[in-house]
């Protein structure tokens, strides 16, 4: 009797393996998380995130249109990390787009360049850069302080073949504009509080409405004359009270245990956080409809979180991703939030900096309350 607990069947263990596969099967659910998962998480990181970001937009102000200028600002292309995309006309023009975050450099070429140059004055070429996210602009930097002395040798020619030495004949000067001293924390604690709130919200909310199913008392809701609408907003008011919460909580801790500055409004910031709060929770509720358990419903949430994370910007540089992945990231609206959150936070933004960031959430929010209400009223059928 006791070699019977060791004896192996072949037959019986068929019939278990087998078991398993058509459950597998049976549970499309699963089985498609399984499968695109890890397709998705190779593609992303395959191919989409990099952390050396090149042809960074930046901004020209050239007050000194000379072969020098001409000679040096090709040099600055040529290293691959800079891309001319608007000539500015003053420097008012230049802090708003940097305030926006439509360029992440201004080059500044003074008056009387070439002529300070040709008598051996070493003028400056002033570079500031948006320094909300260090590691985005960190090589492209690098790489300016380290042009080389020679740039300009083939425009030093006759009188001007002394200048040409070790020292370039030009000073390269760095301003970083909105975290001088370039500090991850800076970056990366005020995009906690979206990265949070898009994990908290979506799988709350999935889950616990998943979990009523699962129990039956989503049946009784459903023999009640309560309207689609009414459900809903009766579900998502208290996590949105929960997700104020969490930003408070956030915001507390970045600004005493990481002296994060707070230099915009916190009330706008409040504003703008009840639509990044409702879309997720619109997302996590599309889930809980269409979920038939609550793994299901986490797997989910999870389908969505990784490449709200990964295609943000929150860990790598958001320039730094090929065109298709950048699309993708724009439809996220984490991507949108993190950009409000660090324009207000550390630039002190103003509503006008913050809505071209703004529309994209709340059309988001809407496409996503539609489908939550249409996938529910599925369910009531």
């Amino acid at each position: 009797m006791a070699l019977d607990k060791f004896a192996f069947s072949i037959p019986r263990f068929w019939a278990i393996l087998i078991k398993e596969f058509i459950q597998m099967w049976r549970d499309r659910g699963t089985f498609a998380m399984m499968v695109f998962l890890p397709i998705m998480q190779l593609c992303l990181f395959g191919f989409a995130l990099n952390s050396d970001p090149k042809l960074l937009p930046a901004g020209l102000l050239n007050y000194d249109n000379s072969p020098f200028s001409r000679t040096l600002l090709k040099s600055l292309e040529n290293s691959e990390y800079f891309k001319f995309t608007h000539i500015l006309n003053n420097e008012t023009q230049a802090q708003t787009l940097l305030d926006t975050g439509d360029i992440q450099f201004v080059v500044n070429i003074p008056e009387n360049f070439a002529r300070k140059l040709q008598r051996g004055e070493r003028p400056a070429v002033l570079i500031q850069a948006d320094a909300t996210d260090p590691t985005a602009m960190a090589n492209a930097l690098a790489a300016a302080s380290a042009l080389n002395p020679t740039v300009l040798d083939r425009d030093l020619v006759g009188p001007l073949q002394p200048l040409k030495g070790k020292l370039a004949p030009f000073e390269m000067r760095v301003h970083r504009l909105y975290n001088p001293e370039a500090i991850t924390q800076y970056n990366i604690v005020p995009g906690l509080i979206g990265t949070i709130l898009t994990l908290t919200m979506v799988v709350m909310t999935s889950v616990a409405v998943t979990r009523e199913k699962e129990r039956g008392t989503m049946e009784n809701l459903l023999s009640t004359p309560v309207r689609p609408i009414e459900v809903m907003l009766g579900k998502i008011l208290p996590f949105i009270i929960v997700g104020y919460i969490q930003v408070v909580v956030i915001l507390a801790s970045s600004k005493f245990f990481f002296s994060v500055p707070i230099m915009g409004s916190l009330l706008l910031l409040t504003f703008v956080t009840i639509f990044f709060i409702t879309a997720n929770l619109s997302i996590g509720f599309t889930f809980s409809t269409i979920a038939s358990n609550q793994l299901q419903a986490s797997q989910m949430s999870t389908f969505f979180f990784l490449p709200s994370l990964l295609l943000s910007g929150f860990f790598y540089p958001f320039r730094g991703m090929p065109d298709w992945a950048q699309s993708i990231g724009e439809i996220l609206p984490l991507t949108h939030y993190l950009r409000i959150v660090r324009g207000i936070l550390l630039k002190g933004n103003g509503l006008y900096e913050v809505w071209p960031h703004l529309w994209p959430i709340i059309i988001f929010m809407l496409g996503a309350m539609t489908l939550a209400m249409f996938r529910y009223t599925e369910t009531l059928d």
